[in-house]
């Protein structure tokens, strides 16, 4: 019977199990020693095979060794599906002309095998069994060897994928540590750039300011209106450097503690007077949870203030803040009787300087949504919207307990 030496798949996954050439592991070798007394024969081995060699990885009662898959035995039944059970060698034609049974080399009377498959169908090796003396096996003997042979496949496997993990481990922490030194960065660059864009501005605000002070009222109404616009602009432009900062500064180190949201929705609510004037804002208490005071009470202002925002004309504006403790998560939900937002915007509303109603008249710089992300996202969180066109929007954010 001819050998496949073209096994290169085969070769390639044997060397990934990477137990070629070291001393034989004890996971292993106690399976060859189990497999010995099952069966009560004095040898047993787990082989391995590239397209070349059979490797004898872990044995019980001889010396493992190397060979050529011409001289191997296990290698001639590679390609059966079935166990390989041979009371008497002599009379088995695949083996009986091996020098390991005629006498050569040795008198091998009684032989059992089962291939060694990966979970992708490669067959890779054996667990074998063999005696000087003929002998049979019984149906446990059988049942129990098919199990260990299922046992060293695992065993392999299992030392792939705990290598794979240990390296998309440290590839998740050079990741992490990278992100932090990008968001340090990040920070430091947003934190000069406001500084140097500020410092220009705030002496153009201050000289539009004093202009417009100084010049008298009779002048022409269309140059007024064009110097107010321009201070109205510089406004705007200070309020959105200031909220790139703020964006490029969350998720950097978090100061986590207790946070009585309750308590940090009424500091929003004092906060937000002016925008809340005329607004109902009820809901349920919200709960006790665990992280970043300074940063969470960002995220229910930017939620809130949104919420008011984006009113519909036509009723009275209301918002229901509510919170709701579930098994492995805080819930929290600010729901208004808004405009809404229509469905294509959804998906793209948490990206900085989007906007749910760029040409709606209303105010903003379009980054509190996406400063939110970042916050709940760095707190191990979730957040979305669920909206529709004149029926109001819920923005809710999930915190892990």
């Amino acid at each position: 019977m001819s050998v496949d030496l073209s096994g290169q798949v085969r070769t390639d996954t044997v060397r990934g199990y990477d137990v070629l050439g070291k001393p034989p592991r004890q996971d292993l070798a106690a399976v060859a020693d189990l497999a010995a007394r099952v069966c009560g024969v004095p040898r047993a081995t787990i082989n391995l095979m590239t397209d070349t060699q059979q490797h004898h990885v872990a044995t019980f009662g001889f010396e493992g060794s190397v060979c050529t898959l011409e001289e191997s035995l296990c290698a001639r039944i590679l390609h059966e599906d079935a166990p390989v059970i041979v009371s008497d060698m002599r009379e088995d034609a695949r083996f009986n002309d091996h020098p390991m049974v005629n006498g050569e080399q040795g008198e091998i009377r009684f032989y059992a095998s089962w291939r060694l498959v990966t979970p992708d169908g490669v067959p890779v090796g054996t667990l074998c069994v063999h005696d000087y003396e003929t002998r049979v096996l019984d149906t446990a003997q059988i049942e129990a060897l098919g199990t260990l042979t299922d046992c060293v496949v695992d065993i392999l496997e299992l030392t792939v994928r705990s290598d794979e993990l240990a390296v998309t481990l440290s590839e998740v922490d050079g990741m992490r540590r990278q992100l932090e030194r990008s968001n340090e960065r990040l920070a430091s660059f947003a934190g000069q750039v406001s500084h140097d864009l500020k410092t220009p501005l705030t002496s153009i605000a201050l000289s539009l300011a004093l202009m417009r002070e100084e010049l008298p009222t009779s002048l022409d109404p269309g140059t007024l209106s064009l110097l107010d616009r321009a201070i109205s602009g510089s406004e705007r432009m200070a309020v959105l450097i200031d909220d790139v900062l703020a964006f490029a500064q969350v998720g950097g180190t978090l100061r986590y503690g207790e946070v009585d949201l309750e308590r940090l929705m009424s500091h929003v609510c004092a906060d937000l007077w002016e925008r809340l004037d005329g607004i109902v804002v009820d809901g349920g208490p919200l709960p006790l949870v665990h992280g970043d005071e300074v940063q969470l009470r960002a995220v229910l202002q930017n939620l809130v203030d949104n919420a008011a925002k984006y009113a519909e004309p036509t009723r009275r504006t209301s918002i229901v803040v509510r919170g709701e403790t579930l098994p492995d998560v805080w819930r929290i939900e600010v729901a208004d009787n808004g405009a809404g937002v229509a469905a294509a915007a959804l998906d793209r509303i948490f990206d900085p300087m989007t906007r749910a109603a760029r040409d709606s008249g209303v105010e903003g710089s379009g980054i509190g949504l996406a400063t939110s992300r970042r916050i709940v996202t760095a707190h191990g969180g979730r957040i979305g919207l669920r909206s529709a066109p004149g029926e109001g929007t819920t923005a809710w954010f999930e915190l892990p307990r």
